[in-house]
């Protein structure tokens, strides 16, 4: 049985008797499938599993299932005809009463359309985060392409290292980085680069553009997709000598990085690993400089459930995959993140993230 089947049989573990779950989200649709596409849905039930895949993506799918790169008890469907007339045969086939959608991932007018085409054959019911909880968990398939994105991830920042100087823009920063990692491996970016510098590395999201390099701290945020699963790091730099201040402000940043660690394992409370962090960054006297959550989950997207935040009540579990970025920003002056990806295991964590983390002066 291949990952695939595993995810697909854990999922009808979860079904209730006469139900049936359509998967119309790109990404849910490649989580169970392992095929790729922008449009197409699953009808998945305890009896059988259908993918419906229209004229340009069914002659790929055939043959990434011929070569094992997708279950072999997914049945492949030419979308010919209308959805409708495709999944009200299933339904009536497989005497399904209930229909699970993913209403998280469901525009109102999407939903329409479902009520429209299913509403007088079977009781639609919202899938909630049913599919959110089994993606958390990553198999050793989906961790194997994450620490291959994380490596490249590593080798961009290496090489990174010995290309900026000043006079570079942060565009040409950015681009470097890019271009360096699609040659070396990488299917793609996991998102668009944060490359700011000076005074703009007090921006968490701060966009590169033709600002010049100079004295300052320069942050650097970025991953390399492989596979469709994503990477996620974030090292700050400092162009010229740093003030007293500025090592403060990155040893307070480090130190609250560890104070999470300290708390990461199987189990663990999301908010407790995030309160580890702000705790010692504001008593270090920056209260209101760190205004985002400590880490997120990441994997087939950059940001996925559940959180190390606030606000995150819930048992994060062994086999999720989380960042940890505690930061300082002080607005219009400077800002520091650090950021590591690491795989929650019952008595603790493993680092997938092997840069240094002491300060590189330029």
């Amino acid at each position: 049985m291949n990952y695939f089947d595993l995810r697909i049989e854990k999922l009808r573990e979860k079904l209730p008797p006469d139900t049936a779950l359509l998967v119309t989200d790109d990404i849910s649709r490649r989580y169970f499938s392992g095929f790729a596409s922008s449009a197409g849905y699953m009808y998945i039930s305890k009896n059988c599993c259908v993918l419906a895949l229209d004229f340009r993506y069914f002659e790929k799918a055939k043959i990434a299932q011929t070569q094992g790169k997708m279950s072999k008890d997914v049945q492949l469907v030419e979308a010919n005809i209308s959805r409708k007339e495709i999944v009200c045969k299933l339904i009536e086939k497989d005497n399904t009463t209930h229909l699970l959608y993913e209403n998280c991932r469901t525009t109102c007018k999407a939903f329409e359309g479902l009520k429209n085409d299913f509403g007088g054959v079977a009781e639609l019911v919202p899938a909630e985060n049913m599919i959110e909880l089994l993606r958390a968990q990553k198999d050793e398939h989906e961790l194997s392409r994450i620490v291959e994105a994380q490596r490249i991830t590593d080798l961009g920042f290496d090489h990174i290292c010995r290309i900026i100087k000043r006079g570079m823009t942060e565009n040409e920063i950015a681009l470097e980085l890019e271009f360096f990692m699609r040659k070396n491996g990488a299917s793609g970016l996991a998102f668009s680069t944060i490359c700011v510098s000076g005074a703009k590395s007090s921006m968490p999201h701060g966009e590169p553009d033709e600002t010049v390099v100079s004295d300052g701290f320069l942050t650097l945020d970025f991953g390399a997709s492989f596979d469709g699963y994503c990477s996620d790091m974030t090292r700050t730099l400092c162009v010229g000598k740093p003030t007293a201040e500025m090592l403060r402000i990155y040893d307070t940043v480090l130190a609250a990085q560890d104070a999470a660690f300290s708390k990461i394992h199987g189990g663990v409370v999301g908010k407790e690993v995030d309160a580890a962090a702000r705790d010692l960054i504001y008593g270090a006297g920056y209260e209101g400089c760190f205004g985002h959550s400590t880490g997120h989950s990441l994997g087939l997207e950059i940001h996925e459930c559940p959180n190390f935040s606030p606000r995150e009540e819930s048992k994060i579990p062994s086999g999720a995959v989380l960042s940890v970025e505690p930061g300082i920003y002080v607005e219009g002056k400077c800002g520091v993140r650090i950021e590591d990806i690491v795989f929650l295991t019952e008595n603790g964590y493993k680092n997938l993230t092997n840069s240094t983390k002491d300060i590189i002066i330029l």
